[in-house]
């Protein structure tokens, strides 16, 4: 009997997915690298996770970059993954396994997590932060997700970070600005590792105080800070929670608290105008879009 979920996080580097109940229990999970060169190369990678499963289960959720038209499971932009703009990969996937599927964008995913079992579990206004190949965002506003009007809430990665006026220059969006795949590839760098991906040796160089190290990843931690004051502003939430595969350092809260104590000791009128959220580790850390995911699923399940 078909009683179990296959939940499938698409993201710039990786691609996650694993099997799941109805409660939440995850039975089994994997990682594949993600297929970023055409869109039929990707959709042959998204068969080879579904046919593992197939037997199995009775419904499909997917969280994906880009913007999501829920309604329709069709994904716009593609975020880090561009040839997925206008793919109904709600249609795609159901034409060929006539399987139920859900689609929604990562950092919605990642905030329906953290409300649902999460860190932001009791919190009537909140936000969570994916800090990953771009900056994903999901806001939650009176315990409901917000979408906005375009189902486009909380895609912190198109904000600009910058007041250059050069014409394309992506530099100053904070997905680009403010990508922790980025920091870590520039810390490699200039700590001369061969593998520019290699996060655990990164953070070894962080935690050990290496000054160049440290000099990138404060000025990394500084940024998201800034970016946490800006979103405040506009939103004024209780806690926020930070996500990604880098969340599962503790140095990272830890330093981006210190960043935004720094900024509002050197701006005063953000000290004594505006109250600080709270800012927390994303109880699903890395996983968070593949619990999101399912719980969007849920959620609509009796409408599919």
């Amino acid at each position: 009997m078909k009683n179990n979920y296959l939940s499938i996080d698409i993201g710039g580097t990786n691609t996650k997915y694993a099997l799941f109940d109805n409660a939440g229990n995850l039975y089994e999970n994997g990682t594949i690298a993600t297929v970023t060169t055409n869109q039929e190369d990707f959709l042959k990678s998204l068969d080879n996770i579904i046919r593992k499963y197939e037997s199995q289960i009775k419904g499909i959720a997917v969280s994906v970059p880009g913007k999501v038209d829920v309604n329709e499971g069709t994904v716009y932009y593609g975020g880090s993954l561009p040839f997925l703009d206008g793919l109904c990969l709600k249609a795609k996937i159901e034409h060929k396994y006539h399987i139920v599927t859900n689609v929604e964008n990562d950092g919605k995913s990642a905030a329906l997590a953290e409300l649902w079992l999460g860190s932001l579990k009791e919190v009537r206004n909140g936000l969570i932060l994916v800090l990953g190949t771009g900056v994903g965002g999901g806001i939650i506003i009176n315990r409901h997700l917000y979408r906005g009007s375009h189902f486009q809430a909380g895609e912190l990665s198109f904000m600009f970070n910058g007041a250059e006026e050069e014409a394309e220059n992506y530099s100053q969006l904070v997905g680009y600005d403010v990508s922790a795949v980025s920091m870590i590839g520039d810390i490699a760098t200039k700590i001369g590792l061969s593998n520019k991906k290699d996060g655990p040796e990164i953070f070894k160089a962080i935690n050990a105080k290496n000054l160049d190290a440290l000099e990138i990843f404060e000025e990394y931690c500084e940024k998201v800070a800034r970016l946490i004051i800006n979103v405040q502003a506009v939103i004024d939430v209780e806690k926020i929670a930070i996500g990604g595969g880098i969340s599962a350092q503790p140095i990272v809260v830890k330093e981006i608290r210190r960043q935004y104590s720094n900024l509002l000791d050197r701006f005063t009128l953000h000290r004594e105008t505006t109250t600080a959220p709270e800012i927390v580790v994303a109880h699903f850390q890395s996983n968070a879009n593949l619990y999101g995911a399912l719980y969007a699923f849920l959620q609509h399940e009796d409408d599919f």
